[in-house]
């Protein structure tokens, strides 16, 4: 919204209906701000009226973030207005640990790349991609860490993953992992619903994951890593871009040089960390390819998406 703004257009928000009240908190800090009225509309409505507001003549473009479900209808319903779109969908984010990587830092990272907001953005690390040199020691290292995070109430100061959003995604995230563990995975720690009030999850490590199963093929939405096993450096990024998604990854190597020439040449997704976790930055675009959207947000690049270049010639 504030590139949008900056651009000078005017903004309809439509949340998800389980958070409307950061949109209209949000919309109180601009006008507070001295934003004029009007330039930022939280719109509290339901999916047949969006549709409508999409049709509507005023309307010139469309972002969503959201599923990748979601945008293809949001992207359907635009484009039978010829209206352009911008989405940021989901992934399963790949890290990958290549056979001269710092394994002390690879493992810190991993757990706060699986489990920064309780596994719940869409530039989470989702799938852990080790060659074989290390793989051994970092699953014991990996498992033994996750399983010692603290689960509890997110107002303590000593908990360390919290519930997740709503019981019916923890519900669905759970089902993935059974199915996951049905077809082949085990998991080394987690992977049951905890008895108690909550939608808690705990941190859950999924190995011998392969193609076929939830864990390999799709986007698990909260604190469940599935871990990988890669032959060598080529078969790693090999496995990391097996995947229909492909909105950010990481790569670990202590050559700095050879991670950016594959973060650059090899690695098919939108955005790419070397040796760290980071999930956005203002000043670089932030978008992702295949079906993880298309468009950029934030940087120069988000903030022409919704302008329109104008070609004025003088001819004498």
């Amino acid at each position: 919204s504030i590139a949008n703004l900056m651009a000078g257009n005017g903004v309809l928000l439509k949340h998800a209906e389980s958070c409307t009240g950061s949109g209209l908190l949000l919309k109180q800090i601009y006008e507070e701000a001295g934003l004029p009225k009007g330039l930022f509309t939280v719109l509290l409505i339901d999916h047949d009226q969006s549709d409508d507001v999409i049709a509507h003549d005023k309307v010139r473009g469309v972002t969503l973030t959201g599923s990748e479900g979601a945008g293809k209808t949001v992207a359907r319903k635009a484009g039978e207005h010829l209206k352009k779109t911008v989405l940021e969908l989901g992934s399963n984010d790949a890290y990958v640990v290549l056979e001269d990587a710092d394994l002390d830092l690879a493992v810190e990272t991993c757990v706060q790349a699986r489990l920064f907001n309780n596994g719940q953005t869409c530039v989470n690390g989702k799938r852990f991609i080790v060659t074989d040199k290390h793989y051994d020691a970092f699953v014991d290292r990996y498992a033994t860490a996750m399983a010692e995070i603290k689960m509890g109430d997110p107002m303590k100061e000593e908990t360390e993953l919290g519930p997740m959003s709503r019981v019916e995604l923890r519900d669905q995230l759970h089902d993935q992992v059974r199915k996951s563990i049905e077809n082949g995975a085990r998991a080394l720690c987690g992977g049951e619903v905890p008895d108690k009030d909550g939608a808690y999850y705990p941190a859950t490590v999924l190995v011998d994951v392969k193609p076929g199963q939830p864990a390999y093929d799709d986007e698990l939405f909260g604190p469940v890593a599935s871990v990988i096993r890669a032959k060598d450096d080529e078969d790693a990024m090999r496995i990391a871009n097996d995947s229909r998604y492909g909105l950010g990854g990481g790569i670990f190597s202590k050559d700095e040089d050879k991670a950016l020439k594959l973060a650059r040449d090899h690695f098919d997704t939108g955005m790419v960390m070397i040796n760290g976790y980071d999930i956005a930055t203002p000043n670089l675009p932030f978008g992702g390819v295949k079906n993880s959207g298309y468009g950029r947000e934030h940087g120069g690049f988000g903030m022409k998406e919704f302008v329109n270049a104008k070609a004025v010639s003088v001819l004498n």
